[in-house]
């Protein structure tokens, strides 16, 4: 038989604690280690006792749970941690991920939910709420694109076309019949944009283009699509 599960469960009202424990413990896999009411208090039992799950709340007196998270992490390895709020906040939501996280769940979610996200928390999972999943993939998304576009914030607009057809293969000559150029005026703007980024070649560029997903910034034109 395996060992259980050990849990540390941290929230500042006695009553929430209470209810955490009883629904935790009603599994044999789970046990309840300790308890704490406040974000120093979590950190300093989970040190040590060295629990396989902390669970939580965001929002406790003095140190905060994302910080407690954060300190819990650093400090007792192999411990996991779900953070618990009461709200879907975007802001708190990065931070308890920024902070090591491998939780988050909104203290509404069904008992089953909050059992399954231990279950899987201590195997090494992730588990994120369903109703914070879409906010998660639109922020993440949204950082990506920022990224990327700030990999060629010093290109112009037809600096972009070109490296992007650099990035297909293309020659000068086929780059200046593509976009209606003449071919000293395509290598000038080669030359500019291997500047631009630092590349040594035109290879060393087309890497440096694919690397940061130019076509996200310049899609294939008709003609492109047709040609491949």
């Amino acid at each position: 038989m395996t060992n259980p599960v050990r849990i540390l469960i941290a929230d500042d009202h006695s009553v929430v604690r209470a209810g955490l424990r009883a629904l935790l413990e009603r599994q044999s896999r789970f046990r309840v280690v300790a308890e704490a009411g406040t974000g120093e208090e979590a950190v300093a039992k989970a040190k040590e006792l060295k629990p396989d799950v902390a669970v939580l709340d965001v929002r406790m007196p003095g140190v905060s749970g994302i910080e407690a998270c954060r300190q819990i992490i650093e400090g007792v390895p192999g411990c996991k941690v779900i953070m618990l709020t009461s709200y879907a906040e975007d802001e708190l939501l990065f931070a308890a991920i920024q902070a090591g996280a491998s939780g988050y769940v909104l203290k509404r979610i069904g008992d089953n939910d909050l059992i399954l996200a231990v279950d899987r928390v201590s195997r090494g999972e992730g588990m994120l709420d369903p109703a914070m999943t879409a906010t998660v993939f639109a922020e993440m998304r949204k950082a990506n694109e920022a990224q990327h576009a700030a990999a060629f914030a010093n290109l112009t607009s037809q600096e972009l076309a070109v490296l992007a057809l650099v990035a297909d293969g293309l020659t000068n000559r086929q780059i200046a019949i593509k976009l209606y150029l003449g071919e000293g005026t395509v290598r000038n703007y080669v030359s500019s944009v291997l500047a631009k980024i630092g590349a040594a070649n035109r290879a060393e560029a087309a890497a440096y283009a694919v690397k940061n997903n130019i076509r996200e910034l310049v899609p294939p034109t008709a003609s492109d699509e047709k040609a491949e």
